[in-house]
């Protein structure tokens, strides 16, 4: 069990990091079905073992919203859809359907568009808010953005309330257009493109994308109601906006396979970028009445297209150092043409893949780019005479150490010498959610690397003014910048500074919570594994990690440097609770299904002063059982523990 747990962990961990490049930095950075095998090989587990941990992606809806964004909270939960990517599940999702509503024998079937997810909010006719779907709660306020979008109405007939959902996207010929026009500023590709045209803070370069949004769902609407998912779809043609060109009602799976076979074939010559179909019970009561799962609603269902593959040569492999000294080979190819683009590198993930799947230098190797994402090779499609095998590096690339050789993980031990890893972590440490050191680039690092040896921390603050000036090209207001960031960085907030030092598996989100649990840097420098796994989100592997960091006496005196040249961490105050409350200043765990969101209630104890944990042990103070609770409560019982149900939880938070 402990392995199965343990396997869970590292699964949560590589999903988490890819959806937060996919979702939050619109920078993708593995291939679609490599994160459905670890998601489909976690949810499996997940049935194996009965356990869901709190910070696993099965709970999870989409991305988190970006902090330069004013924050818009969604009238109703804007879910993401259960996928299937064969036939077989598209029939087992149907068989599942009509044991619970017999009636549910009629299906629309409609694109799935690959862009970006937007939701748009019209009361009395005009449009007050545009949004992006963030983590499915709460989203980004791109009003201004969406204002700019040819085929989004400001105004509508309709002057009820309502929030239309749908996707804004770039067409490939205005694609095509853009990089006529701008051969300096070349777009990779439409996804990519609209994504980050809506999510810029100037409206006036989403203008100049000329995106387009396709309407397909509404989340909320005031007084009226639909019957079928066509009565909406005539909503939206009424009400001015652009539907999809396909949609189709059907009444068996034998049309809706004619339908993928089809659209199979013909989307490679439509004018926008699709990934699938999205199908859905037509009949919205019947819908409804199949309910939600915590993540998908039963109703509907996307199916995903098989990934763009072809075949080129592999040129070489090289191995890139990161900031953790892990060694990760990347394919050098021979360039080829894949999605409408041009490809020369790849992943290759790891040695034991390239030991497991025979891929050779001077070999033709399948590649696939998925949805717009980074390519990566899937195995060989022939070997040559000249074909020679990868061998798996013994010395770093950067510095000559002899490596470390850890089940798939290839590490260099040079932690504080290796010039690579060095750079890695100035680069990191300096980024924007880090200290947020402005104009201090990975090629401005390399630079003062190469010529004053900077290898800590403590010497960005020691660079002077003199030595920015003989950095090629650096001219007067580039080294001012540098160094007015450099002094604005000096008292960073608690959670950033956590965040900067680059412990393993500790995040943004992390790093807040940890901020906000200890207070002070002192505090969080000595926290124990106890005190860590007490808290939500925070596995043993972390709460190690953590505790290991700073048992290295390289690391404390690397923070000791930084405090020596000024740097002050700013503490935060203990919140001060003016008004007593029955749960002020006690540990509180929650379990079960309660009738709010599990952060709403984490928020009001947390606004009294109250600690939510997420496991129960002798600390804690009280219990709050909503319905289904499981080895939470029984636990709790065993220990004495108060248990409480939602309504006493409701009663003595109120009084």
């Amino acid at each position: 069990m402990d392995k199965k747990i343990q396997e869970m962990e590292e699964l949560i961990k590589v999903i988490l990091e890819a959806n937060y490049n996919y979702y939050v930095l619109d920078n993708p950075t593995i291939a679609d079905k490599q994160w459905d095998k670890l998601y489909d090989r976690l949810v499996l587990l997940e049935k194996e073992t009965g356990i869901i941990l709190p910070s696993s992606p099965t709970n999870k809806i989409g991305g988190e919203p970006l902090d330069k964004f004013k924050k818009v909270i969604h009238k109703s939960k804007l879910m993401s859809l259960d996928k299937a990517q064969s036939f077989e599940e598209i029939l087992d999702w149907n068989d599942r359907n009509q044991k619970l509503q017999p009636f549910a024998t009629e299906f629309s079937v409609e694109h799935k568009f690959d862009g970006l997810s937007i939701a748009l909010t019209y009361y009395n006719g005009e449009l007050i808010v545009g949004a992006t779907r963030g983590n499915g709660e709460v989203g980004e306020d791109i009003t201004s953005q969406v204002k700019t979008i040819r085929t989004i109405p400001l105004t509508i007939p309709y002057k009820g309330y309502v929030v239309i959902h749908g996707e804004g996207i770039m067409k490939l010929s205005e694609l095509e257009k853009f990089n006529i026009k701008n051969p300096t500023e070349q777009l990779k590709n439409a996804r990519n493109a609209a994504a980050g045209a809506i999510r810029n803070l100037d409206p006036k370069v989403t203008k100049t994308r000329n995106l387009d949004f396709f309407a397909y769902n509404i989340s909320y609407i005031e007084n009226k109601t639909f019957e079928t998912q066509e009565d909406e779809r005539n909503f939206f043609i009424e009400n001015g906006f652009m539907v999809d060109p396909l949609f189709k009602i059907v009444h068996s799976t034998d049309e809706i396979k004619t339908i993928i076979e089809r659209v199979n074939t013909e989307r490679r010559n439509y004018d926008f970028l699709i990934d699938g179909l999205v199908i859905k019970i037509n009949n919205i009561a019947v819908r409804e009445a199949l309910g939600e799962t915590a993540k998908f609603p039963r109703g509907m269902l996307a199916y995903k297209f098989e990934a763009e593959e072809t075949t080129t040569l592999l040129n070489d492999v090289v191995w890139q150092v990161s900031r953790s000294g892990k060694l990760t080979p990347v394919a050098i190819l021979e360039p080829v043409e894949l999605c409408g683009v041009t490809v020369s590198r790849a992943t290759l993930n790891n040695f034991s893949m390239i030991k497991n799947k025979k891929i050779k230098i001077g070999s033709s190797v399948f590649i696939r780019r998925s949805n717009e994402v980074i390519p990566e090779v899937l195995g060989v499609a022939q070997d040559y005479q000249k074909s020679k095998v990868i061998e798996r590096p013994t010395k770093c690339p950067s510095c000559g150490s002899e490596l470390i050789h850890e089940e798939v993980f290839t590490i260099c031990p040079n932690h504080f010498g290796c010039p690579r890893q060095i750079i890695e972590r100035l680069s990191f440490f300096s980024s924007k959610h880090a200290m947020n050191i402005m104009n201090f680039s990975v090629k401005t690092i390399e630079k003062l690397y190469e010529l004053f040896g900077i290898n800590s921390y403590a010497d960005i603050y020691n660079l002077t003014e003199e030595q920015l000036y003989q950095v090629e090209n650096f001219k007067d207001k580039k080294v001012n910048l540098i160094l007015k960031s450099i002094k604005e960085s000096k008292k960073p907030e608690l959670a950033k500074f956590i965040y900067a030092l680059g412990i393993d598996n500790v995040g943004v989100k992390t790093a807040k919570q940890l901020a906000k649990k200890y207070k002070t840097l002192n505090n969080f420098i000595h926290a124990t594994v106890e005190e860590l796994v007490e808290m939500q989100d925070i596995s043993y592997i972390i709460a190690g990690g953590i505790v290991d960091f700073f048992k290295d006496q390289s690391n404390i005196e690397e923070i000791e440097k930084l405090k020596n040249v000024g740097v002050e961490v700013q503490s935060l105050e203990k919140e001060e609770i003016i008004n007593s409350n029955f749960f002020s200043g006690k540990k509180v765990v929650l379990t079960g299904a309660l009738s709010i969101p599990r952060h709403e209630a984490t928020e009001k104890l947390e606004s009294v002063g109250a600690e939510v944990v997420s496991s129960v042990s002798k600390n804690t103070d009280y219990v709050i059982a909503g319905e289904d609770a499981g080895s939470k409560l029984t636990k709790a019982q065993s220990l004495n523990i108060p248990v409480l149900s939602e309504e006493e939880f409701v009663k003595h938070f109120n009084n």
